[in-house]
């Protein structure tokens, strides 16, 4: 190479020249990730000396960040979960760009700093955060960032929210917060992958707190993404919230056990059937059967009987009703046989066994 193709060559020598096409966001963001890939084989190269940068440019620039080595793994997220949910929400371009202690790192987050294969983010050395993106989403970015960063210290407070277009407002009810965000904002975390948005209780001005959703899409009626479609998974978990703790001992955990209804009359009605067999007693079998037929509740234990051998109630084969009216007793014995208290089985109605 002569001097001018020198000055493609990296500072250790042996280096090429990367060329890359494409729009200005694309190119920028290619230009991103190949700069943290180089940064994890040759310590140093982009990040030595690198101080914070804060454009005022309204069209496309980039934004650096130096953030703590603490700070990487909880910014980042496990595989890049956190970085990503970031960059969408904010509809900027978020990379980090680490020096590790060690070149010998492997695995990789994209757009961020490399991994042991042990799985456990290493301590960098030095991290710097690179936003690109118009100025708004810059800024955006950059808050998002702060505010995620606050959260490892206790809560965060944010104020003239209705005065932001990227944010909605919602106000949880206390017993349904925890149901909400889940065990250590899982739930949270779910909603915000199927939405692409950000969220997190926050508090206010006078130290209320409600839930509050970020995303630079505010979505529609009939978007699986953006505020609006983040604000609809919200509220149908508070719906399922109120519902359960409305309805205990009945509705949703009446749900879970079909059987009992079943149970229940089917328990009441040998107790209906004993209570009929003395009015039955009384008289002759003959008149007692037509007795039975006579007194309504009579009438009720004696269709509820269930066979010793089906075990099936008749009323599920044959419903009562005010309208139905219940065959003609069969006429009386002129023999009745002896010791006999009750009408036989033989002689209920609906039941198909002799």
């Amino acid at each position: 190479m002569n001097k001018t193709e020198d000055k493609g060559r990296g500072r250790g020598g042996g280096s090429e020249k990367l060329i890359i096409f494409g729009p200005t966001r694309g190119r920028r963001g290619a230009e991103l990730k190949v700069m943290s890939g180089v940064e994890t084989k040759t310590p140093g190269f982009f990040t030595k000396g690198v101080r914070e940068k804060t454009s005022d440019e309204r069209g496309f620039d980039t934004d650096r960040l130096i953030l703590q080595d603490d700070e990487l793994s909880y910014s980042l997220g496990k595989q890049g979960t956190t970085r990503k949910k970031l960059e969408g929400a904010a509809g900027a371009i978020l990379a980090y760009v680490a020096t590790l202690p060690s070149s010998r790192a492997t695995g990789s987050s994209a757009g961020g700093a490399r991994s042991s294969s042990s799985g456990f983010w290493r301590s960098a050395e030095a991290v710097s955060a690179f936003i690109a993106g118009d100025r708004k989403q810059r800024r955006r970015c950059q808050e998002f960032l702060k505010w995620l960063l606050a959260q490892r210290r206790g809560s965060v407070t944010v104020t003239n929210v209705s005065e932001r277009e990227d944010a909605t407002e919602m106000h949880v009810p206390e017993n349904c917060k925890g149901w909400v965000t889940g065990n250590r904002g899982s739930e949270l975390r779910r909603m915000e992958a199927e939405t692409g948005t950000y969220m997190f209780l926050a508090l206010d001005e006078r130290g209320d707190e409600r839930l509050i959703i970020f995303c630079h899409d505010a979505g529609s009626k009939v978007s699986p993404h953006g505020r609006m479609a983040a604000e609809r998974l919200v509220n149908e978990m508070i719906q399922e919230k109120l519902r359960d703790d409305g309805g205990r001992g009945g509705g949703k955990e009446a749900a879970h056990r079909p059987g009992e209804e079943a149970a229940r009359t089917v328990a009441v009605a040998p107790r209906a059937a004993a209570a009929a067999r003395p009015a039955a007693a009384a008289t002759t079998p003959g008149a007692g059967r037509a007795a039975a037929a006579e007194s309504p509740r009579a009438r009720v234990a004696m269709a509820n009987i269930h066979c010793n051998q089906c075990l099936v109630g008749v009323p599920a084969k044959r419903p009562l009703g005010q309208s139905q009216s219940l065959p003609e007793p069969p006429p009386p014995l002129a023999q009745p046989p002896p010791k006999q208290v009750g009408p036989s089985l033989s002689d209920l109605p609906g039941c198909g066994h002799p």
